[in-house]
């Protein structure tokens, strides 16, 4: 089974939530390993533009799993109003 990792090597706006997005696409998994909401990553897709904090980029591809690892500082808040955009915007949350 091959990995990809997108890891960032400077203090962000890299892209990488671009390149997580496109990756997703054949990805069987998207992990946001750390972090919190203070950090961001924008997605630009068919969906629409969506700034996620919390959500992993793979959760445009239903046949991906995204998982959300217990390094990542989790403010429910944010992570509810995050879930309610995307449900918004037709997409399902039964990858999450």
């Amino acid at each position: 089974m091959a990995v990809t990792a997108v890891v960032g090597a400077q203090w962000g706006d890299e892209g990488k939530g671009r390149v997580i997005d496109y990756l997703a696409q054949q990805a069987n998994m998207v992990i946001r390993f750390q972090g919190g909401d203070n950090a961001g990553h924008t997605v630009v897709n068919d969906f629409g533009i969506f700034r996620l904090h919390l959500i992993p980029s793979g959760i445009f591809n239903s046949e991906t799993q995204n998982i959300i690892g217990t390094g990542t500082v989790v403010n429910p808040d944010s992570l509810l109003r995050e879930m309610a955009e995307v449900e918004k915007a037709g997409i399902s949350l039964d990858n999450l």
